[in-house]
C-alpha cells in the first residue's frame, strides 16, 4: 500500500512539474489593487464621509453627557431626592442612548465597508479573469493568499490589473 501511495505521489509530481512548465504565473496584490484603484478610493471616501457625519453627532452626544453629569454633581447636593433621582435616572437613559447610537453606528460602517468591499473584489476578479485570458496566464495568484512564500517582482500585475479595473470603471 505504501508503495502505491509513493508511486501516486511521484506521478502527480512529475505532472504537476511538466504543466508548471508550461504554463504563464503572475499574482496581484488583491488588497492593494482594491485600495489603489479609483472605485475603492471612491469608497472609501464615501466611508470617511459617513464617518465624519456619525463623529459629529457622537461628539455632540458626549458633549452632551458630559454638561448632564457635571449638572448633576453640582446641583446633586441642592436637589431634593426625587429631582436628583429623576436626573440620574436622565443620565443614565441617554448614556444608553449614546452606547446604542455608537454601536449602531459601527455596525453599519462595517456593513458599508462589507458591502463596497464585495462589489469591488467582485469587479476586479471579473477584470483579472480577463487579464487573465487575455494575456495567456495559466495561473494568476492573491499575493496575500496562503501558500506564496516567493514571488519575482517581475511577476507581479497588481498595477497593471489596478489600470484595466480603473479603465472598466469609468467615474461617474
Amino acid at each position: 500500500m505504501k508503495r502505491v501511495m509513493m508511486v501516486v505521489m511521484m506521478l502527480a509530481m512529475m505532472t504537476g512539474a511538466a504543466w508548471a512548465a508550461e504554463g504563464k504565473f503572475g499574482y496581484i496584490d488583491m488588497q492593494r489593487a482594491l485600495n489603489s484603484s479609483e472605485a475603492g478610493k471612491d469608497a472609501k471616501q464615501q466611508l470617511q464621509v459617513r464617518l465624519k457625519g456619525y463623529q459629529d453627532q457622537i461628539n455632540a452626544k458626549q458633549d452632551e453627557l458630559q454638561k448632564l453629569k457635571g449638572d448633576l454633581e453640582k446641583q446633586g447636593v441642592a436637589l431634593s431626592e426625587i429631582a436628583r433621582a429623576a436626573k440620574e435616572k436622565d443620565y443614565q437613559q441617554k448614556l444608553k442612548d449614546f452606547q446604542r447610537f455608537t454601536k449602531d453606528a459601527e455596525e453599519d460602517l462595517q456593513a458599508r465597508d462589507g458591502e463596497f468591499t464585495k462589489k469591488l473584489v467582485e469587479a476586479m476578479s471579473k477584470v483579472v479573469n480577463e487579464y487573465g485570458r487575455k494575456n495567456g496566464y495559466t495561473i494568476i495568484f492573491d499575493a496575500r493568499g496562503a501558500g506564496m512564500l516567493y514571488a519575482d517582482q517581475k511577476a507581479d500585475l497588481t498595477e497593471e490589473v489596478i489600470k484595466a479595473f480603473n479603465a472598466s470603471n469609468p467615474k461617474k
